[in-house]
């Protein structure tokens, strides 16, 4: 057998395992009668080590791995060391917070919190925005770079993306987010196996010898040129984190999804333990492609990996990457379907529908419009970069929303309302139209200035109705 037919059955051969392990895996588990909860939260009986596999590979999928070592410098580990004292505040702060509302998506919780479903349709709408024109076409379009680079594919980049797409709607169409959670776990354990097995054989490449790398690209204090300027991990790289590991419900889901509150807090405390040793999977092979080929961007880590693997460990690597890739993008499906189905259809439209079939239908749409919004990323630098920077358009004023649900002692969601619309017009301003410094500046410059609105305006709008009766 040729080593690209080994490859290929290996690949097609560990991919179709998993696939059947899940099934098999997803037959046993008991089922909650209530449909939401069934669908979107996997009937609330994750344990703890699958709360894990899904939070490390729904994060860890193609756009972190190909972007971050497509960065090619040690610069970037700081959105793994940040990640860590985020996912603490998730556990010790919010989590508790989701279990008693008995929230089911996270922007219920503002619901609760300001006595309002209209702030909560108007977050989830954020959310969606963010879901259908950022993250779903940018975990496509890695996913699809780095099979392309790694096998010398002659297909298309928006044909391998189509590919994924189909694959990740299966998943979340018809298993809900328990398929999706049990087969993460499967392709987590190889993630981290695998990802680690790369690190040794690149290094071996080298010798283990670093030498005659620039000192930029080994340092971890950026200066004022760098992608991340160290003042920056002053302001807005934490609430970036927060923002991200505490409030996006594509993350946040599989905390909720936990037989209780201390099954949850487990798993994202073990999350956060393999976040310490990421780098050595995301960031450290892109800084050794740099000394084998030079600046590279972000085909480095799949030409690498074609290049130190032998095939029939390229090929298992190979059915881990597309499981990682499916796992985020059939998470933001589910997610973006759940935010649909909860926080609008059955609010406004209908209340007695199949949530089930509502969220399909929505899968189904965004999975047809995330494949043809693939091409506006290819020329992107830095995919890593470009992530960051177009989700401040919604991150920070969602942030400063949930961060006054839960510090703020009577939140007003009038001024929640106009604090959203404001702080996404302002960042927009920042991003497209004055970027006087660097954008995560400019994240923390926004998020205060949302909250600061919201607390001047809750002090002087005159009180509501509802609250004077109370």
């Amino acid at each position: 057998m040729s080593s690209g037919a080994l490859q290929w059955s290996i690949f097609i051969g560990l991919t179709a395992l998993v696939a059947v392990l899940t099934w098999w895996r997803c037959r046993r588990a008991e089922r909650s009668n209530e449909a939401s909860r069934e669908y979107f939260l996997a009937g609330g009986g994750l344990t703890w080590p699958i709360v894990a596999g899904s939070l490390l590979l729904t994060n860890i999928s193609a756009e972190q791995i190909v972007g971050m070592n497509g960065a090619q410098m040690a610069l970037v580990a700081w959105w793994e060391f940040g990640a860590f004292v985020a996912l603490i505040v998730l556990a010790k702060v919010l989590v508790p917070l989701y279990y008693k509302y008995g929230c089911t998506t996270t922007t219920e919780l503002l619901e609760h919190r300001f006595g309002d479903a209209g702030i909560r349709a108007g977050v989830g709408l954020l959310f969606l925005f963010g879901y259908q024109f950022i993250l779903l076409p940018v975990v496509l379009y890695t996913g699809a770079v780095f099979m392309k680079s790694m096998f010398a594919l002659e297909f298309s980049v928006l044909s391998i993306s189509a590919v994924f797409a189909l694959a990740g709607l299966a998943y979340a169409a018809f298993g809900g987010l328990r398929a999706i959670a049990i087969s993460d776990t499967f392709n987590g354990v190889g993630l981290l196996v695998m990802g680690l097995t790369v690190t040794a054989f690149a290094m071996a490449a080298i010798d283990w010898d670093l030498s005659g790398i620039p000192a930029e690209r080994l340092t971890l204090i950026g200066d004022a040129d760098s992608d991340i300027p160290w003042t920056t991990l002053l302001t807005g790289m934490f609430f970036a984190h927060l923002f991200y590991w505490g409030t996006n419900m594509v993350i946040v889901q599989r905390a909720m999804a936990a037989k209780t509150v201390r099954e949850a807090q487990k798993g994202i405390y073990a999350a956060a333990a393999f976040k310490l040793i990421l780098p050595l999977i995301v960031v450290l092979p892109g800084i050794i492609a740099f000394k084998l080929y030079g600046d590279v961007d972000d085909v480095a880590y799949g030409r690498l990996v074609g290049d130190v693997l032998p095939p029939w460990l390229s090929g298992a690597f190979a059915a881990v990457i597309t499981g990682a890739v499916l796992s985020s993008y059939n998470s933001i499906l589910n997610s973006a379907a759940a935010l649909y189905t909860l926080d609008l259809h059955v609010r406004y439209i209908d209340a007695r529908a199949d949530v089930r079939r509502i969220g399909q239908a929505v899968a189904v749409i965004a999975t047809v419009i995330s494949v043809a919004l693939v091409p506006l990323y290819q020329n992107s630098e830095s995919i890593i970069a470009t992530l960051q920077q177009l989700n401040g358009l919604y991150s920070m004023p969602v942030l400063a929303v949930f961060l006054a649900a839960v510090f703020f002692q009577r939140p007003d969601p009038r001024a929640a309302k106009i604090a959203l619309a404001f702080g996404t017009a302002l960042y927009a301003c920042f991003a497209f139209w004055w970027t006087p410094l660097h954008y995560l500046h400019l994240m923390f410059i926004t998020l205060f200035s949302a909250l600061g609105l919201m607390w001047v305006l809750g002090r002087v709008l005159p009180p509501r109705a509802a609250a004077a009766a109370r």
